[in-house]
């Protein structure tokens, strides 16, 4: 049985002269951002002899006057509108416990989805008795934050058809820091596989569907035989995004297309060795750098 061995190397540092991209003011807990008295204190700073400090390691934010900290890596903080994937982790009365790699469990209220077919009725006993028939424990669903509570708890909703239960595909945990905000969240990627960037860390890669089945109303998943073509795609672009978390790149429909592009002369199962790693991570940030230039 042929075996193969690597010893560990000097991990090599990544070439400055790629691009100008602008210098992030990245600070660690204790650093001082500011003694200038005019700016107001955001989150991940606090004041200490009349000096704005950083509480968390991150990169420094301005917007006006106010100064915070975006911390590198971090549990999931919810902002409405945000797209999120999540696992069902408890059926409760009238609503559904979900994990969503935030500190504290999200809530999906029953009057916050659609009814299978996109009936609009008010709830009745009969729905809240067949609450576990449209999703139970361990279905993994796409949903939009409707609100953020005080204690940081998560409202979701799934009023539109987008929006449900999913079916056959693989879930990629990432930190939400990696994951760049956009207008859209859903992408059919010319490859032949679709994903869904959670802004909460959590990917999900499926395979295109054919047709919309807009009359289930997210409920129905599609469990049929994924063809060995498909499962290759997706394989690969879950390699893809594992080595792109690997190397710290923002991850968003552009920049995981080129890298799966630049991925295609190597085999799925070479692509996370690091020399190959490498190769793919530089050319990914020339393609990114001449598209954006």
């Amino acid at each position: 049985m042929a075996m193969e061995m690597r010893l560990p190397v000097a991990r090599k540092p990544v070439n400055e002269t790629l691009g100008n991209e602008t210098k992030k003011h990245l600070v660690v807990p204790g650093d001082t951002i500011t003694t200038d008295t005019g700016f107001m204190r955001g989150h991940g700073t606090y004041m200490g002899e009349e000096k704005l400090i950083a509480s968390v390691a991150g990169s420094v934010e301005r917007v006006n006057k106010l100064i915070c900290v975006k911390a590198l890596k971090t549990r999931y903080n919810g902002e409405v509108g945000d797209i999120v994937v999540g696992r069902i982790t408890e059926v409760q009365q009238k609503r559904w416990k979900v994990e969503t790699n935030s500190r504290l469990d999200s809530v999906l209220l029953l009057s916050s989805m659609n009814l299978p077919g996109g009936e609009l009725r008010r709830r009745s006993a009969e729905d809240e008795l067949a609450m576990r028939g449209f999703l139970q424990e361990g279905d993994l669903i796409s949903a939009e934050v409707q609100a953020v509570f005080s204690d940081g708890a998560v409202s979701l909703h799934t009023r539109s058809l987008k929006y449900g239960k999913l079916g056959q595909g693989v879930l990629v945990q990432v930190s939400p820091s990696l994951v760049k905000r956009q207008k859209t969240h859903f992408h059919d990627l010319p490859c032949g596989a679709s994903v869904i960037l959670g802004n909460n860390g959590f990917i999900w890669i499926y395979p295109t569907p054919e047709h919309k089945d807009e009359e289930a109303g997210g409920f129905i998943a599609n469990m049929e035989p994924v063809s060995l073509a498909d499962r290759e795609v997706i394989s690969r672009l879950r390699n893809c995004i594992v080595l792109m978390v690997n190397q710290k790149m923002m991850l968003y429909d552009t920049s995981i297309l080129y890298c799966y592009e630049v991925s295609l002369p190597h085999q799925i199962k070479d692509i996370l060795k690091p020399k190959i790693m490498e190769e793919i991570v530089m050319e990914t940030r020339q393609r990114l750098l001449e598209q954006e230039g």
